[in-house]
């Protein structure tokens, strides 16, 4: 349990740096004013206003691990746009692709020329024969569940509690008192999720089997890792172990690695020669640009092409206009075989694992009961004292006024951090004066956070 005091310290620190934050972001308020005239909530889209600032902070321009806002102040960038720009902002390849395809065209709905290559570049980089692309990752999870559905005749979908970072509707729920129910958090939801989904702890086989046993499961879905609710790392084993349980149940496995391609090149699968029957990736394919993929194997194409052959003429529900477009594919050859190489990823993690090396020293240094969790280039700070085995540990170890707290002292210094769970990326760009910069200031919040106080 958090120390009261310690919470009282962290609210007065969110209230001073509110204050600052406004006489250091003018123009982003003057900004903010104007774009509330025409865009709800004053931004593009509204969860861009769930930062915790008093206003939105507006950005002119980003390159590598850095962004400047539109006061001029320049940015460590350890969010990068929640693993969108994993990356690294504008890469010399992806900028290079992007401006040689704008004069060539961005969309046809028809395959690029680069198609073939693009198909090779995703075999190469993730390790499974077969591809079809989405616009977000959210798009090809949901597409994935057609599939799922129509080559096994089955209506369930599994997942885990604290779900995947996606919005798909049938994994929009909560667990309340062992049932599965949708999110109360959920605009405009008009059918009970729970009818077609189900939801177990993380890091239990016993509850999974149960579930799978019943025999009405079409696919398993999670992430390797889960990462919306906190990052909750798998037990050693785990995915392999659901990997076991599928495949005797004849339940589809897919892995979403949108968030877990930090671990390695090629994702957390390749790394641990895990074959899902799906693999989804979105955000960090494309350099940033909105793009999607899934992949599976030459034996399921057989049963997708069998279901849609045997399917009346018709849309099949899966696919949309934009998906696979020209830009696209000259952006995702450009982000894999290029930026996202094996000496970038080495570079990322090294660094990576000396953040947490420093991070986890000042925390101890402090005599705090917080831990780094870890999945290759992703790390995030979390309020207790082991990581947590699932998504109820997760949330019982948060604290919104001190994540809030430790988010915009950093911002006001000059280093962002994703605003909920605090969670950090390192990029091909991130240097190791990044690095000092961000458990500098760490450092500073910590001795602020704890004046007055003993050490617990």
């Amino acid at each position: 349990m958090l120390n009261p005091d310690l919470i009282t310290n962290a609210h007065a620190l969110l209230a001073s740096e509110r204050a600052n934050y406004m006489k250091l972001h003018p123009k982003s308020a003057e900004l903010s004013v104007k774009a509330n005239q025409h865009f709800l909530y004053g931004v593009p889209m509204h969860w861009m206003n769930d930062w915790g600032t008093p206003v939105p902070l507006f950005i002119s321009h980003a390159e590598g691990a850095h962004f400047t806002c539109a006061d001029g102040i320049d940015y460590t960038d350890f969010c990068l746009g929640d693993t969108g720009a994993m990356f690294g902002h504008s890469s010399a390849p992806v900028a290079k692709a992007i401006a040689a395809q704008a004069s060539r065209g961005y969309t046809a709905m028809l395959p690029s020329t680069l198609a073939p290559d693009v198909g090779e570049t995703l075999s190469d980089f993730f390790g499974l024969d077969y591809w079809q692309l989405a616009t977000t990752a959210t798009d090809a999870n949901r597409f994935v569940l057609r599939w799922a559905r129509a080559v096994t005749g089955r209506s369930k979908l599994l997942v885990f509690d604290g779900c995947y970072h996606g919005t798909i509707d049938d994994t929009e729920i909560d667990v309340v008192n062992g049932k599965t129910v949708n999110r109360a958090s959920l605009l405009g939801q008009v059918y009970d999720l729970g009818l077609h989904t189900v939801a177990v702890p993380f890091n239990d086989l016993a509850a999974v089997e149960h579930e799978l046993a019943k025999g009405d499961v079409a696919v398993l879905l999670t992430e390797p890792a889960l990462t919306n609710c906190g990052m909750v790392l798998p037990h050693a084993g785990f995915i392999e172990s659901l990997r076991a349980l599928t495949t005797k149940y004849g339940t589809l496995l897919t892995l979403d690695e949108t968030h877990t391609i930090s671990t390695a090149r090629g994702g957390w699968a390749k790394a641990n020669s895990v074959t899902p029957d799906f693999l989804v990736v979105g955000k960090p394919i494309a350099g940033g640009l909105p793009a999607a993929a899934y992949g599976f194997s030459e034996a399921m194409a057989v049963r997708m092409k069998a279901a849609k052959d045997n399917a009346p003429a018709g849309h099949s529900g899966i696919g949309t206009t934009l998906s696979g477009n020209m830009m696209t594919l000259a952006a995702i050859n450009a982000t894999l075989r290029d930026t996202a190489t094996e000496a970038a990823y080495l570079h990322m993690l090294a660094l990576a694992a000396k953040l947490e090396t420093q991070l986890n020293a000042a925390i101890r240094a402090y005599n705090l009961p917080w831990n780094i969790s870890r999945m290759g280039a992703r790390l995030e700070l979390q309020f207790c004292t082991n990581p947590p085995s699932n998504a109820a540990e997760a949330r019982a170890a948060q604290n919104d006024t001190i994540e809030s707290a430790i988010h915009l002292y950093l911002l006001n210094r000059g280093v962002l951090l994703t605003p909920f769970h605090n969670m950090m990326l390192i990029c091909p760009a991130t240097t190791e004066a990044d690095i000092a910069k961000l458990v500098r200031i760490f450092n500073e919040f910590l001795k602020d956070l704890l004046k007055g106080l003993r050490n617990e």
